[in-house]
């Protein structure tokens, strides 16, 4: 709470203070993508800010597209243009251009005298920007620092990072590598990437066929290649190598292919040479470009049917889109990464990454938000906000790291880390923020609509409404999560076969258009198997390895764990718990069959018998009444036997009978350790369950502990815990 004070304080003394003059600089076309949003913050707030523009690098450059003026096509006054370059492309010429920067560039930022100066990623550039400013006293907000890629671009990226007084990171592992590095965690802002902000929000344009045309000719949306690929100063005699080899494969691949220039590193030079001795700019399956528009590059990448080479595009912008990324050779592999990222780190041979191609081309995966949920540049300008320039300017070292962070975020408050959750259930459809510690931020409940199109019409309105409260909320929204009755298969988010009380609800695809439209993750499971999950993370299954958790609710459902995960059986029907027999010959079930547990024990079961015995005049009794014949309830037959109706009595019996028997079938077959009941029903049959274990198991599984689930929400937690629990790392 003091920490909220003193940024209130703070912010209000910073509104009767003068416009603080921030200097962004760029040096190439990838950090412009990046630095450009916060320009175009910074300059749409011109009470509270000063923005001046120093351009430097590749961008003043013939060769590399002369990209400054795309700067001026944004209408952004340069107020600097330094030619820093020393021509050579090898490691010699690496070392001039950071020294003819550092020789052009005190004289510039004494002029600016920038109140901070904001200095993006990895680039030699940069760090002679960060070591110009560091020794002229000028403060360094450094942008994506604490990232891991893999090359030299870590060393300099980190040696950026050091000289810094404020960084902005993507990722909570990029946070607390920083923290690791003694960095003061109360300057550190986990805000995501800031081209997030605008390819979220502008890759689906529809025209993107038109610029896809214009750049490739007449080719069919997910039909070509976006290939990308740059040298590794540390190793240029492979990754040139490895240029060839992409080079040959995709020539073999026979499919329409872009091609950027690589940047300016050394080896890139050589590069270049090889791609024009095999002819690309001449191929008809080529186009070699040096530069794109960043709002065209965002249609094309997210369209393509495959991206390849090793730019941090393709495992940071890429994975926002779903789009199949091939990432060749070590300069990305210590990235995070989604799902849609293939790294053929040992790219050796043509056959190898002509393999990879034909395993990823033309597929699709679930949009990823590691990288950023499209807030950032808030995030950032308020942030800048907030720095106190009467703050000494020494750097000071956190010695040891801190193993409990707590970082600097919106309001200097952490952002909690949620999930959305959605319950699909036979009456009512529900959508829930889900904190990772199983906290309920906000719940929404409406009728679940009766057609597939006004189901998913209703979902989707529901997200969205969720992610937008998240926000206010000071959430950040990691994934969905669905829970919904039936056959799931969660590998591809597909409802296979629904239960009777949802309609038009089978070979349904959810995972699809929802990723979609929200540009999150999405997974998808039944509800009995999210009732375990929940278990398994935040109620009595949390440490134990092998349990199974029964619902008994409308139903009778459950999941089972086993070795601590779920399991689903061959067609996706393990643990249908409510369709084990106890009887060759039972009432009739909702499966068609005869003898189920279901039958006997679900609230549906007790509800059809307490029926029954109203309309034969057998179930009230003296301290019962119904004010309406059409409201008896399972509820209503619990009550008649509480107060003495036999019948009533010897009716539940059978349905504890049942249950008990059914959960010793279990007990014998898959042997927990512990079997956790849930659902409406669960207090109730928690005592009769355990007196049938103790008179019917095997002496080896009559100690299995019985107990009674505490979570409130269990198919919402569950949901939720598929999202939070989320980690994926692929390895070719």
């Amino acid at each position: 709470m003091q920490r909220g004070r003193d940024h209130t304080e703070k912010m209000e003394d910073f509104s009767k203070k003068r416009r603080l003059r921030v200097c962004v600089a760029t040096c190439n076309r990838a950090d412009y993508s990046k630095l450009a949003p916060i320009m175009f913050g910074l300059k749409a707030d011109p009470d509270s800010f000063e923005l001046e523009v120093v351009v430097l690098g590749s961008h003043l450059i013939d060769d590399y597209g002369n990209t400054f003026r795309m700067i001026e096509q944004d209408d952004f006054d340069i107020g600097s243009k330094l030619h820093t370059i020393v021509r050579g492309e090898d490691e010699a010429a690496m070392v001039e251009s950071v020294g003819l920067a550092l020789v052009k560039l005190p004289d510039v930022l004494h002029r600016l005298s920038p109140d901070v100066l904001v200095v993006h990623g990895d680039r030699f550039d940069a760090l002679a920007l960060a070591t110009a400013a560091a020794l002229m006293n000028i403060r360094i907000l450094h942008l994506e620092g604490g990232e891991v890629s893999g090359t030299i671009d870590d060393s300099i990226r980190h040696a950026i990072s050091k000289l810094a007084h404020y960084h902005a990171c993507c990722t909570r592992s990029a946070e607390q590598h920083l923290i690791a590095m003694c960095e003061d965690h109360t300057r550190i802002l986990l805000a995501g990437c800031p081209s997030y902000d605008k390819l979220l929000s502008a890759h689906r344009r529809e025209d993107h066929m038109d610029i896809i045309k214009a750049w490739l000719g007449d080719v069919k949306d997910q039909n070509y290649i976006v290939a990308l690929q740059h040298p590794v100063t540390t190793d240029i005699k492979n990754s040139i190598k490895i240029y060839e080899l992409m080079l040959d494969a995709l020539i073999s691949f026979n499919k329409k292919i872009l091609i950027l220039f690589p940047n300016i590193d050394a080896g890139s030079k050589e590069m270049v040479r090889v791609m024009r001795k095999k002819g690309i700019e001449q191929h008809p399956n080529f186009r070699a470009v040096k530069h794109v528009p960043f709002e065209q590059f965002i249609q094309l990448v997210s369209h393509a049917g495959c991206m390849i080479g090793n730019s941090s595009c393709g495992v940071r912008e890429a994975g926002a889109f779903g789009t199949p990324v091939i990432n060749l050779g070590s300069r990305q592999t210590g990235r995070e990464t989604g799902e849609n990222v293939l790294h053929v780190r040992d790219a050796d041979t043509q056959n190898k990454i002509y393999h990879a191609l034909e395993l990823q081309f033309g597929k699709r995966y679930p949009c990823s938000k590691i990288y950023g949920d499209g807030n950032a540049v808030p995030r950032i300008l308020k942030f800048l906000q907030s720095m106190d320039l009467d703050e000494p300017l020494q750097k000071t070292f956190r010695f040891p790291p801190v193993k409990e962070c707590i970082s600097q975020d919106i309001d200097h408050i952490l952002e909690t880390q949620s999930a959305l959750a959605v319950d699909l259930g036979g009456t009512n459809l529900r959508v829930a923020i889900v904190s990772m510690k199983g906290k309920i931020v906000q719940k929404y409940t409406q009728a679940n609509p009766k057609t597939y199109e006004d189901r998913i019409d209703l979902i989707l309105k529901m997200c969205m409404e969720a992610t937008l409260e998240a926000v206010r909320c000071n959430c950040r929204v990691l994934g969905v999560g669905i829970s919904t009755g039936g056959r799931v298969n969660p590998q591809e988010g597909v409802v296979l076969h629904s239960t009777k009380l949802i309609q038009e609800w089978s070979s349904v695809d959810l995972r699809t258009p929802i990723s979609d439209k929200l540009h999150l993750p999405v997974w998808v499971e039944n509800d009995g198997n999210c009732a375990a999950l929940a278990e398994r993370k935040f109620g009595h299954g949390k440490g134990v390895e092998n349990f199974v958790t029964v619902i008994t609710g409308t139903g009778i459902g459950g999941g089972i764990v086993q070795h601590s995960e779920l399991i689903h059986g061959s067609t996706f029907c393990a643990a249908e718990l409510g369709h084990i027999m106890v009887s060759l010959d039972g009432p009739e079930c909702s499966c068609g069959g005869r003898g189920c547990v279901e039958a006997y024990a679900s609230g549906l079961a007790l509800q059809r018998e307490a029926k029954r015995l109203h309309d034969e005049d057998l179930l009230l009794v003296d301290g019962v009444s119904l004010k309406k014949e059409e409201s008896v309830s399972a509820i209503d037959l619990i009550n008649a036997a509480r107060h003495g109706n036999t019948k009533a009595d010897a009716v539940l019996r059978t349905a504890g009978t049942a249950l008990g028997v059914g959960i010793v079938n279990i007990l014998h077959t898959v042997n927990p350790s512990l079997v956790i009941l849930s659902g409406v029903l669960a207090s109730f049959y928690e005592k009769p369950v355990q007196q049938v274990i103790g008179q019917r198991a095997l002496s080896s599984a009559q100690g299995i502990k019985v107990v009674t689930s505490d979570l409130e929400e269990p198919a919402l937690l569950g949901a939720a815990s598929m999202v939070l629990d989320y980690t994926t790392r692929r390895t070719y």
